[in-house]
Formats: C-alpha cells, sequence, structure tokens
C-alpha cells in the first residue's frame, strides 16, 4: 500500500472508488457527502459532529453508548468545579493503571509505534505538549510554556520555533518526570476553580504558539480532559497488541 501525505480532493467526486484495505490517517471529511457506500466492517474513531447516517445524527447515540460502558466519561464535559476535580482523579487513576501496565514491558517497546500511531512514549509527550498549550500558555498565560520533549500534531507547522527538540528520546522516567508535574500542576488549578473563574476568558500571549485566539477557562479544562481520556484510550489500545505479544 503507499503511503500518501497532504493529498487535496475537496473539489473531486469520486465515482465507484474502491477504499477497502485502506488504513486513512489523520483525513478530513468536514462538510463531506457519501452516497451509497459500503461500510461493512469499517472502523472509525475522531472527532464526530453532525454525522449523519442514512438520515440519523449518531453522535447523541455514540456519546450515550460511551457514556453506559465508562460512566465516569460523562463527568469529563462538566461545567462544575466540584465535579471538575472529580473528573480529574479519575483520569489520574486510570494514567496510573495504564502507566502500571507499560512499565511492566520491555522499555524499548515503549518506544514503538503500534500499526504507525504514536509510541507510549510519544503519547505521554504529546500530553506534556497539550497541557503546555492549554493549561500553561492559556489559563496561566505563560508566554514560553513549552518543555522541549512536548510532542505536537501535524497542526503545528514549525515545532522547532517554540525550542521542541524533535530528534530527542527521553526514557519512560524522564518523561514521567516530566508529566507527573504537568499532571500536579492542572489538578491543583482545577482544585482551587470557583463557577467565576471557568467563566474567564484566557487571551493568548503575544508569543508564537497555540492556540492562537481567546478560549474560555472551562473550554480550555475540557480540551485538557478529552486529551487525557482519549490518548488513555490510544495508549490501552495500543498497549493490548504489546502485551499480548509478551505472552
Amino acid at each position: 500500500m503507499s503511503n500518501e501525505r497532504s493529498q487535496e480532493a475537496s473539489t473531486t467526486r469520486l465515482e465507484d472508488a474502491d477504499f477497502s484495505g485502506v488504513r486513512l490517517h489523520g483525513p478530513n471529511f468536514e462538510n463531506t457527502v457519501i452516497t451509497d457506500g459500503w461500510f461493512l466492517n469499517a472502523d472509525f474513531s475522531g472527532d464526530v459532529g453532525g454525522l449523519r447516517v442514512n438520515g440519523v445524527e449518531v453522535l447523541p447515540l455514540i456519546e450515550a453508548e460511551l457514556n453506559r460502558r465508562w460512566p465516569g466519561r460523562a463527568s469529563l464535559r462538566a461545567t462544575d468545579p466540584k465535579v471538575l476535580t472529580q473528573a480529574w482523579s479519575m483520569l489520574e487513576g486510570i494514567w496510573l493503571s495504564t502507566i502500571s501496565r507499560a512499565g511492566a514491558l520491555p522499555e524499548t517497546w515503549l518506544h514503538e509505534r503500534v500499526n504507525e500511531e504514536w509510541s507510549f512514549l510519544e503519547t505521554l509527550r504529546h500530553l506534556i505538549m497539550a497541557t503546555d498549550c492549554w493549561h500553561g500558555r492559556m489559563i496561566k498565560g505563560e508566554p514560553h510554556p513549552y518543555h522541549a520533549w512536548g510532542l505536537a500534531g501535524p497542526f503545528l507547522n514549525d515545532p522547532e520555533s517554540l525550542g521542541l527538540d524533535l530528534s530527542a528520546t527521553p526514557s519512560l522516567d524522564e518523561v514521567l518526570a516530566v508529566r507527573q508535574g504537568r499532571f500536579a500542576d492542572v489538578g491543583m488549578t482545577i482544585a482551587s476553580l470557583s463557577m467565576s473563574d471557568l467563566e474567564r476568558v484566557c487571551h493568548p500571549p503575544s508569543t508564537p504558539g497555540h492556540p492562537q485566539v481567546p478560549h474560555t477557562v472551562l473550554h480550555c479544562l475540557h480540551v485538557i480532559l478529552n486529551e487525557e481520556w482519549e490518548h488513555n484510550r490510544y495508549a490501552n489500545r495500543d498497549l493490548d497488541v504489546l502485551v499480548e505479544r509478551s505472552r
């Protein structure tokens, strides 16, 4: 299978295209219309909103099922400081369990990418970056919040300008030391919040970085909580593959 990147098809009409067996990473289907498609045994993951399948908007159905499977998940969208504190405590618990699973494997495996996704250590480094963006830069207003080991997605065109070291290969213990400090910092912020604090609008510093537009504290926290939850899910998905290998 060929590996092609950044293929623009925004004005294209595809007739009877065969995508069977193809793996798409990071595609953008915003405002895409698919008619008479075949999705037998297809597996989708990503941000979903306004998606209709055979005339039915599926997001409410997906959200209800995910919340049924993981009752604590609904607290990630809480608007009350006390519930947000509970959500953060829940995330701390599931990450402790996940890190314990990872620690039982050879560390070299934690540098490996499963199915071309981020490795376990890359996932932790991305969460460091997400915290620096949405907590350090936005909520705390720090002009230069980025740790050199942070790992950004493709939305960041010039990561080196922020001081990120893309060639770094820190160990699990080194990454965890940074990660735990960031995690505790967010926890202290959440624990100190009032309802009025959540409504405060955060204006990003004028220095280069992400985000670049204002957001409320509540929005920033929701992004952080969602990042923590989703990437824990991805990490455990890939750990399942690595654990099976160890057997």
